[in-house]
């Protein structure tokens, strides 16, 4: 395989979200590698612009910084087109470079030396509407939820990510060095597993989903626990901030992990709460013209659908329709 032919490669493997921990860590430390920086560049992008840029402006963006501003410089001549195409080609480019440049922002801190006997800090963030996913320096794999922040430090003995929003997490086992993930609520120690933690500041319950090993959930704040709870696979432990009650069931985890491939599950689920994930999902403000329509329920899989598509579903399973004003969706009652 040539060397651009394996660029674009590993740019397309990690773009449609394919790539698995040796492959997110080959396409780190091959990113990382200056000397493949003259080839690496033009085809960030490539991917980005779909055309090529010059060699002088290629040139002179030479930090994330300089990446983020022209990012959003076109994401600002293109935002006053309001057609479907134009929407859908704007959230395409938003969501493929940010992938992009999560390997570019990485790759620039693994290539300084860390010291491993002084604290290393990192923060991802994954904008409105997308799904960032990302290799920590541990080769743990996360995937971030639209509109979640991940600070993740490490220390000699003990890694911490706090996290705001929803993660998924596939954490790489190290019993002498455990891993905890710090909510607003609550703290989760991990050793080695995969687990989903949903904590957005803005909801009335946080819960943690376990899919494989083991979780112990720690007593923070407004909870109080008598002993840690610890998790078994297929467990959720679900905390309400409202009347601070706290529960462990049994779940299918599938429905609430399905979003870090970008799908989501619903079954007998609520309209008002179905409405939050859809905003978050596609980054869009959506509105109740009736009180009513809140408690109607919806069942159904939304995978590669656009925003439209899925109000399009709705109004055929439920007596609703909708309207579209600027910015904002209203949903009324028919």
């Amino acid at each position: 395989m040539s060397q651009l032919n394996r660029i674009q490669y590993i740019l397309r493997k990690y773009l449609k979200g394919e790539s698995n921990s040796k492959e997110l860590k080959d396409a780190i430390d091959f990113f990382s590698n200056p000397a493949n920086d003259l080839q690496v560049r033009p085809e960030l992008f490539k991917w980005w612009n779909r055309d090529e840029e010059s060699e002088n402006d290629l040139q002179k963006l030479n930090d994330a910084d300089e990446v983020l501003n022209k990012i959003h410089h076109r994401i600002n001549l293109e935002a006053g087109n309001d057609t479907k195409s134009g929407i859908k080609k704007i959230f395409l480019n938003v969501i493929k470079f940010a992938a992009v440049l999560l390997i570019v922002l990485i790759a620039g801190i693994l290539t300084n030396s860390i010291n491993p006997e002084e604290p290393s800090y990192f923060t991802f963030t994954a904008p409105e509407g997308s799904i960032s996913q990302m290799l920590l320096p541990d080769s743990s794999i996360v995937y971030l939820n639209s509109g979640s922040e991940l600070k993740y430090v490490t220390e000699k003995n003990l890694r911490t990510a706090l996290l705001s929003g929803e993660a998924w997490f596939d954490i790489s086992e190290n019993k002498e060095k455990p891993f905890i993930v710090q909510t607003s609520q609550y703290d989760i120690r991990v050793t080695g597993t995969k687990f989903n933690v949903k904590a957005y500041p803005a909801d009335e319950a946080f819960a943690t989903t376990l899919e494989k090993g083991s979780v112990q959930i720690l007593s923070l704040n407004n909870i109080v626990l008598e002993q840690p709870e610890t998790l078994t696979p297929g467990q959720q432990f679900v905390f309400n901030k409202t009347d601070g009650s706290v529960a462990v069931k049994k779940v299918n985890t599938k429905m609430y992990t399905a979003w870090k491939n970008n799908e989501l599950i619903f079954i007998r689920m609520k309209l008002k709460e179905l409405i939050v994930l859809l905003e978050r999902k596609y980054g869009v403000d959506i509105e109740f013209a009736d009180n009513v329509i809140p408690d109607y329920h919806y069942d159904g899989t939304i995978k590669n659908e656009t925003i439209l598509e899925v109000l399009d579903l709705l109004q055929e399973t439920l007596p609703i329709g909708y309207t579209i004003d600027e910015q904002r969706i209203v949903i009324y009652k028919n």
